[in-house]
């Protein structure tokens, strides 16, 4: 009897046990969840001029924006990132030109690009093209939802509307415009070459200005007296170009061009034995 309770007593000391510390049916940990890492991205974005090649002639219309700055009546500025200065309230310009948007100044190599503008959103516009250099980076480079911008002269903005309208048009904030890439055309005018004033036997730098065509360059190079040779030249800023290699440089130079669109153009000794800093040469040559 005493064995069978001894039994019992047992059994039901376990059961007690097993309700109070229930036996892990295993002793494996858990995993911690792995956090997953995005990618490192390098995306960069890359803008780049409507093509000359393409552009031309293929009657495709680009959508932007467009405002006014300086004088309402006035030339814009004093030819700003492109170097241009008072010539572009000047024949050929005239007045009729534009500060580009990133996409359009391309950090200097837009400078001299060519753009019809029109526009048909506001009740002033005439609906016509107006034909604008590009000679300006614009400060307030895009707004939102616009692909390109141009921040015209008041002159360019105003030549949009409607007879007797410049003003009501320059009063509607920002324009929606299209637009398209269009040759340059200066009838009876050659290229010009602006020599800096910083310029001097061991360093030349010079504005370039007045390209028919494409209006734009992409390479300049320059050869001196008596070489066979084109050294490169380096973009500065704007439509200047450099040359310091640390050696005298021997005039007169010749200076070949490259346009946007691959066109080769030579302006033979263009540039005098006797050249001076600050002083304008004039070419005999433009692009046909």
């Amino acid at each position: 009897m005493a064995k069978t309770c001894t039994l019992a007593l047992l059994g039901a000391l376990v059961v007690l046990s097993l309700l109070v510390s229930p036996i892990s049916c295993s002793s494996r940990k858990l995993a911690a969840k792995p956090v997953v890492k995005a990618a490192p991205t390098n995306k960069t974005t890359t803008y780049t001029n409507p093509a000359a090649s393409a552009a031309y002639g293929s009657g495709g219309w680009l959508a932007a924006g467009a405002t006014y700055y300086g004088n309402p009546n006035g030339d814009g500025g004093e030819g700003g990132a492109c170097g241009y200065q008072g010539a572009v309230g000047q024949r050929p310009f005239s007045s009729m030109i534009a500060a580009g948007s990133t996409p359009l100044f391309l950090k200097g190599l837009g400078c001299g690009a060519c753009y019809d503008v029109m526009c048909s959103s506001n009740k002033a516009c005439s609906g016509k093209p107006v034909t604008v250099v590009i000679t300006d980076l614009s400060p307030g480079n895009l707004y939102p939802g616009e692909p390109a911008h141009f921040d015209m002269s008041g002159t360019a903005l105003g030549a949009m509307a409607k007879p007797g309208n410049a003003d009501q048009l320059r009063a509607g904030g920002v324009i929606r415009v299209q637009y398209k890439r269009v040759p340059c055309k200066y009838p009876g005018v050659k290229i010009t070459f602006r020599v800096d004033q910083g310029s001097n036997p061991f360093y030349f730098k010079t504005l370039i200005e007045f390209e028919d065509d494409d209006g734009d360059l992409k390479a300049v190079a320059l050869k001196q007296a008596g070489g066979t040779s084109w050294t490169p030249m380096r973009q500065d800023w704007g439509a200047l170009w450099r040359l310091n290699n640390g050696q005298r440089l021997r005039g007169p130079f010749s200076l070949r061009l490259t346009s946007d669109s691959g066109r080769k153009l030579i302006a033979k000794n263009v540039i005098p034995a006797n050249w001076k800093a600050g002083a304008t040469y004039r070419s005999l040559v433009n692009y046909p």
